[in-house]
């Protein structure tokens, strides 16, 4: 990733955010961990991108997302907005001479998502995709035991990603109306997460799927008729052959942000629970052990995402954190190992299509070759 436009480490990033929710409070406290100046938002309406300026800190509201992208001083900006706007607001952004953070899904379909990495390539600009539970540092151990061969030669993956906001009929969201979310929301929304940690960690990639999916409500709250699935279960094969299986629900009652990768080899088993953050699992035939987290006893890259020492938790922001932290890096051209980019973006939109074929046609799908994503390596 080549960086055409330089900014000098001497002085803070100016990041400019576009949308006013949820997302945006998490970016706008990661820009900041990060050094940045939170400079300028822009959101759906003038008043809603004013109240977000006095509740997230930010120096200046501007009344639309053209003039915030004809701010010159504005190094970077974040999209944190619905999914169905990804796409237009992303290639603004680019076309502006701005460096970009884009929340997940990258864009609604393949088409799109591959037009913005040719266009972040042609720009040469920094162009990322938060797949934040990359940064976890026992994600990263996890990561390192299986590419130095401890497991052994990998067997199965398994894998399930379960919430349950969407439980009742009167749970509702902008996620699912298909408009404004895409064909896809619970595989698009946390499913996206999922595989990319799979393949991230085990360092293979899925090669053909069989999916099932189900809507539970077909209508909700402000949704009269629901497109969009509750959860997603499906087998899968790798390149190499291994098998795999997962499960996505957005309606599993408990289950808040339960995010859980087991990847099992001839040696042992890795298992992450992004719940209990500090610990991963080692299993063995005999002798399994629970490694908690402790910078002196870990692998370098996870070693350096401990910021805080063994025994302080570390979480979900921290991880955000660690990854906006390493695109400012890329920005300053300090591209460091495990960037999540535009293209892992659309290698989430390739398994998706993917998915959604696979389920619809109650057939096995293969995922599909697409040239964007020549000589990427996770």
């Amino acid at each position: 990733m080549e960086n055409n436009r330089t900014t000098t480490t001497s002085s803070p990033l100016r990041a400019g955010f576009v949308g006013a929710g949820f997302m945006a409070e998490v970016h706008s406290r990661a820009a900041r961990a990060s050094g940045a100046e939170i400079a300028a938002i822009a959101s759906s309406n003038p008043a809603s991108a004013a109240r977000a300026k006095d509740r997230l800190g930010v120096g200046q509201a501007y009344a639309s997302v053209q003039d915030l992208l004809r701010d010159d001083t504005i190094d970077v900006i974040h999209v944190c907005t619905p999914n169905s706007t990804h796409h237009a607001l992303a290639e603004a952004a680019l076309k502006a001479g701005k460096h970009v953070v884009c929340e997940k899904p990258l864009a609604t379909n393949l088409q799109d998502a591959a037009e913005l990495v040719e266009l972040a390539d042609t720009a040469g600009m920094v162009a990322t995709v938060p797949f934040v539970y990359r940064f976890h540092p026992m994600v990263r151990e996890a990561r390192e035991r299986i590419a130095s061969g401890q497991t052994g030669q990998i067997f199965t993956i398994q894998g399930s990603y379960l919430q349950d906001w969407l439980l009742s009929r009167e749970d509702d969201n902008w996620r699912v109306d298909a408009g404004l979310g895409g064909p896809s929301r619970a595989f698009a929304d946390i499913g996206s997460h999922l595989c990319d940690l799979l393949e991230f960690v085990s360092g293979e990639r899925i090669s053909r799927v069989g999916a099932l999916s189900r809507t539970v409500f077909s209508g909700r709250a402000n949704n009269r008729d629901v497109q969009t699935e509750d959860l997603v279960a499906a087998v899968f094969t790798t390149e190499g052959g291994t098998v795999g299986n997962l499960l996505v629900s957005q309606v599993a009652p408990g289950r808040k942000n339960r995010l859980m990768i087991e990847i099992s080899g001839a040696e042992s088993t890795v298992q992450f629970d992004q719940e209990a953050p500090e610990t991963l699992w080692l299993g063995k035939r005999a002798g399994s052990q629970l490694l908690v987290r402790d910078p002196d006893a870990l692998s370098p890259e996870a070693a350096r995402l401990s910021v805080l020492p063994a025994g302080h938790p570390q979480g979900y922001q921290d991880a955000f954190n660690a990854f906006v932290a390493d695109t400012y890096a890329a920005i300053h051209g300090d591209i460091r190992e495990g960037l999540p980019t535009f293209r892992d973006g659309l290698r989430s939109a390739v398994l998706t299509e993917s998915i959604i074929e696979s389920s619809k046609g109650g057939e096995w799908a293969d995922v599909p070759y697409v040239k964007e994503l020549e000589g990427v390596q996770q």
